[in-house]
């Protein structure tokens, strides 16, 4: 069949031609693509003494066609109506908020953890969704300081003065907590709590003024925890880890055997354990924060060194500590705030702390150099500031005894802890890095 009938045009072509004559879309759909060369037409009509498709003159006669419009002075051009028309000034748009939406959505909420730490001397709140296998993404973060432990070592009591402080921290973690919803969470309570005599009334008034329900965990859930927020900071290479955590009125150390097999559950290979009665708070009450000399501060290492020298981990770390291939992992404001000192930090920023590696000389270096400072030098640093100007050589003697009976080259920096052990097995624990590994790998 000859695609040149009825004046050269296919009838592909000319449905083109009629559906763009009639106003119609054509979607792009152009004579080449009909099989006929561009202005064909025209150059047949040309050569056959101009008699073109009909289609083709009624098409030219629309174009010289004006179109009228109704004005108020009568019928005129449609051009000179628009013309008429006095330009309307542009509306500026709102610039946009930069202030986050309060409302997460509902599948964000559905997903959110939670976790809460009263210590003798923070209150802190965690709130993350999972993330990648192992790891989860904050969404929200508070942390106050707010000494429930202060005098306690004295007065076997919390005073009246510490506990308005922890439940004025407490109705923020609160509204936080209702604000974001999470799906599920833990909120804990430790040493001050668990030490003193009006603990549980204490728990219950936190109760009735915030609606929290507050769990005070014992210690070796404390020292687990601990070990299970900083499973992704064990060196590669190492076949032990011991892990302390310096807290305001206690300490918990754990010791931690990965010679022979490893597991994404670090809490799993934990082979001793102890909780020292003693932490930062208790410890610089007892001997004094304010002035600490070269004396008071050895008399504070050589006092946590007899509570040491009572712990009996019955020699399970022995031939790793032998053999070199193990490190310390610190989590406590102690560890954070050496850190911090040692970068020369003028504020102190997370990123560059967490994970930190500090070799024995630069920790000695740093306890030499705090303890050659008075309490405004101290005050003065940007990463000490006056809430930890009293404690910090408190926590130093602490780590200097730690570091005295399990003599490490290296120190691993954690600003992580019970909280981060707590979302890591509420998650662990409800499968959600296994669905993830599933979606993954049908994706």
């Amino acid at each position: 069949m000859d695609n040149h009938d009825n004046g050269g045009v296919s009838p592909a072509a000319r449905a083109v031609r009629e559906t763009a004559s009639d106003g119609g879309a054509t979607l792009g759909f152009d004579e080449r693509s009909a099989g006929l060369p561009a202005h064909a037409e025209e150059a047949r009509a040309s050569a056959a003494g101009g008699s073109a498709n009909p289609q083709k003159r009624k098409r030219r006669k629309r174009r010289k066609r004006k179109l009228y419009v109704k004005g108020p002075g009568g019928d005129v051009p449609a051009a000179a109506e628009s013309e008429s028309k006095p330009e309307q000034p542009q509306q500026k748009k709102p610039a946009p908020s930069r202030r986050p939406a309060p409302n997460r959505g509902r599948e964000e909420n559905r997903t959110t953890y939670a976790a809460l730490d009263l210590g003798t001397n923070n209150c802190r709140l965690l709130m993350a969704v999972p993330g990648r296998p192992g790891h989860f993404q904050v969404v929200d973060a508070f942390s106050r300081i707010v000494r429930l432990g202060e005098g306690l070592s004295q007065e076997g009591r919390l005073g009246e003065a510490a506990m308005d402080r922890a439940v004025a921290a407490l109705k923020i973690c609160a509204e936080k907590l209702k604000t974001r919803k999470p799906r599920r969470m833990r909120l804990i309570a430790t040493e001050a709590c668990r030490s003193a005599e009006n603990g549980a009334a204490f728990i219950s008034r936190v109760k009735q003024e915030t609606g929290l329900s507050l769990e005070i965990i014992d210690r070796q859930t404390e020292a687990r925890l601990a070990v299970a927020g900083c499973g992704t900071l064990v060196d590669r290479g190492t076949d032990g880890v011991v892990l302390f955590d310096i807290g305001g009125g206690s300490s918990e150390i754990a010791l931690v055997d990965v010679s022979r097999h490893r597991t994404p559950r670090l809490a799993e290979h934990i082979v001793s354990w102890t909780s020292l009665p003693v932490g930062v708070v208790s410890l610089s009450e007892r001997f004094g924060g304010h002035h600490v000399t070269q004396e008071s501060f050895a008399a504070m290492v050589d006092a946590v060194s007899q509570m040491l020298d009572r712990f009996d981990d019955g020699g399970r770390l022995k031939d790793v500590v032998a053999g070199g291939k193990f490190h310390l992992i610190g989590t406590s404001g102690t560890v954070t705030t050496l850190a911090g000192v040692h970068l020369g930090l003028s504020r102190y920023d997370r990123r560059r702390v967490d994970g930190l590696w500090m070799e024995r000389e630069n920790v000695d270096r740093m306890i030499d150099t705090l303890l050659s400072w008075d309490f405004d030098m101290r005050k003065a640093n940007p990463c000490i500031g006056a809430d930890r100007a009293d404690l910090v050589l408190g926590g130093c003697a602490i780590l200097e005894a730690i570091r005295r009976r399990w003599p490490a080259e290296r120190l691993r920096v954690a600003d992580r802890g019970l909280r981060e052990g707590m979302l890591s097995e509420m998650m662990a624990s409800d499968g959600v890095w296994r669905r993830r590994r599933r979606v993954g790998r049908s994706a």
